[in-house]
């Protein structure tokens, strides 16, 4: 077992790899929106006091997947090699159509992984940010 850390992910918030390989599998811990290095969120607006006043569900998955594109290589996998999808939305109600149709993008369709999927809603998550992603790949 070796944990893994990707030097172009955002920089976890607890004490936790990007990824840990077992054998021919990658798991990845929860990958959220947030970028290595910088203090804004793409698709979070905060006001004076921390607080989010306006979200963008479509830039925060278009991250999350970029995120966790990082890390699959990094480790020296890739995002065909995606087996199963675990994902978490603080709104499903209102978030769900958007995050579908982008997932769609990515997973679906001729030449693109279709792993299992779970999306599950959350009351929150660690960081002011509305979605969140786990999978598990295979790894050579």
């Amino acid at each position: 077992m070796s944990g893994i850390d990707s030097s172009r992910a955002p920089e976890p918030v607890g004490a936790y790899p990007h990824a840990r390989r077992v054998g021919n599998l990658l798991f990845l811990s929860g990958i959220g929106p947030r970028e290595r290095g910088r203090k804004e969120i793409p698709g979070v607006t905060l006001d004076g006091d921390g607080r989010v006043i306006e979200k963008d569900i479509e830039a925060q998955c278009h991250s999350c997947f970029s995120n966790v594109k990082h890390v699959l290589e990094d480790a020296g996998s890739s995002w065909d090699q995606i087996v199963d999808v675990l994902v978490f939305l603080t709104d499903m109600k209102g978030d769900f159509a958007v995050y579908n149709k982008i997932y769609a993008d990515y997973f679906a369709g001729e030449g693109k992984p279709n792993p299992t999927r779970t999306t599950i809603e959350i009351s929150s998550l660690p960081t002011p940010i509305a979605v969140e992603v786990k999978v598990i790949a295979t790894i050579d």
